[in-house]
């Protein structure tokens, strides 16, 4: 169930009128009303749930949450009006701790047991302002900052104010007042210079710098493809590039980026299913009474040695295609869909800095797409064990077997075993009385 939380400005100077006759406030009300049109295009849109938020003094700031209906956030969409400051630091910090909400009490960042992917409540940030000076009742600050401290108990778990599956975009206003623009270029819509840049691609997101009626309608139907269920990660290089192939030009941008994996729901029950989790950053201390921070993004690091993809069949693995980058677009250029980059999160195994690999990028074979493939911890040694526990041992391994798999699983962050004995896991593998003597 997207949700989709709209943040609009309404500080003094969305006051100011267009070439259009309207206000910017109304030019802003009327940017939601056609985006909801739009998204209601979408089959998928019937379990949205819209939330609305202004640049209003907490807690008056937000207009309709966890409990409003469509009919109030229609109402309160209407009646807006603008007065007041640019305060846009601490309306982005009372947009994203409504989002946070429940999230403690869900379980659903599973703090300290691995991140699922599949575990996630996919959020977009639809940010309307005329990108203005901040203003703050102390002053005019240069810079957008976000208040450190949150009322929500377990904020401190992550680093950032924003989570992997929240991503946020602004639409800033830039429509002249005296008189309609000149003839527009058709084509892509730039980023804005405004302040709220640098967060939007932090989260994932970007902004739009929208000068006329017609830009606004563009970046409108580009949004509402932005409506996807996934998380974000953070992709960097690990190691020596690749061997380039003949003619290939190597700009470095594919070397580090922020970038959506999409989550599937399952076609019979509307819900993302999964087997395994991207591992912590840190090996977990049962005599420590606290978990350190986490970031918002897994740091997910690849190494560029080809390696042959590994599945054996009685094991679970899950699968996620990357949105399109510069790093989809290098590796589909390579034309080796065959071959794969072991992904690693540092600092994730008992001693290694860089821990095992805990999955791959690999191409399609049709080379239309690249897909991260999460597989069990260390699973290149893993599968050759369960590959002779079926096909060797028929299920009753021996003792230099059962030694071997003990030695895996005390380098394999513990919370893995929690995973292995899940019904869904346990009925693909048939091995756990086996392996683990029950």
């Amino acid at each position: 169930m997207p949700i989709l939380l709209f943040l609009l400005d309404t500080s003094a100077s969305m006051n100011q009128r267009t070439y259009l006759g309207t206000t910017y406030l109304d030019v802003a009300k009327g940017a939601v009303e056609v985006f909801m049109k739009l998204r209601a295009r979408d089959p998928a849109s019937r379990g949205d749930r819209y939330m609305l938020v202004t640049f209003d003094e907490p807690p008056y700031g937000v207009k309709a949450g966890w409990k409003e209906n469509h009919a109030t956030f229609m109402c309160e969409l209407k009646n807006l009006q603008a007065s007041g400051l640019t305060t846009l630091g601490h309306a982005l910090r009372t947009a994203f701790d409504l989002l946070n909400l429940n999230r403690l009490v869900s379980g659903i960042d599973n703090y300290g047991q691995g991140r699922n992917p599949f575990f996630l409540e996919p959020s977009v940030i639809i940010t309307i302002t005329d990108g203005n000076k901040l203003t703050h009742s102390s002053g005019v600050p240069d810079e957008l900052h976000l208040p450190l401290n949150s009322p929500l108990a377990g904020s401190e778990l992550t680093k950032e104010p924003f989570r992997w599956d929240q991503r946020l975009f602004a639409l800033v206003l830039r429509l002249p007042g005296a008189s309609a623009p000149d003839s527009e270029q058709l084509g892509s819509v730039p980023t804005d210079e405004s302040a709220i840049t640098q967060m939007c691609e932090v989260t994932g997101g970007r902004s739009y710098c929208v000068r006329t009626q017609r830009m606004l309608n563009q970046c409108l139907e580009s949004l509402v493809q932005k409506v996807q269920s996934g998380v974000v990660l953070h992709f960097e290089k690990t190691g020596p590039d690749p061997i380039a192939v003949e003619g290939e030009v190597c700009p470095n941008a594919w070397h580090s980026c922020h970038k959506l994996i999409y989550v599937r729901p399952n076609p019979k029950t509307g819900v993302p299913v999964g087997h395994w989790p991207i591992p912590e950053s840190f090996w977990p201390d049962q005599n420590s009474p606290t978990l350190p921070p986490r970031s918002a993004h897994p740091l997910v690091r690849f190494s560029c040695v080809d390696c042959e993809p590994m599945v054996i069949e009685k094991l679970p693995f899950d699968k996620y295609e990357l949105e399109p980058s510069p790093l989809t677009q290098y590796i589909l250029e390579r034309k080796s869909p065959h071959m794969c980059w072991q992904v690693f999160v540092s600092n994730s195994g008992k001693q290694t800095d860089l821990g095992q690999p805990f999955g791959y990028l690999k191409a399609s074979t049709t080379l239309t797409c690249v897909n991260l493939f999460v597989m069990p911890y260390n699973y290149p040694v893993l599968l050759p064990l369960l590959d002779d526990l079926f096909k060797v041992h028929k299920l009753k391994p021996n003792l230099k077997w059962r030694q071997a798999f003990e030695l895996y699983l005390k380098t394999t962050p513990p919370y893995y075993l929690l995973v292995t004995k899940r019904p869904s896991v346990c009925s693909s593998l048939k091995y756990q009385s086996a392996c683990c003597g029950q």
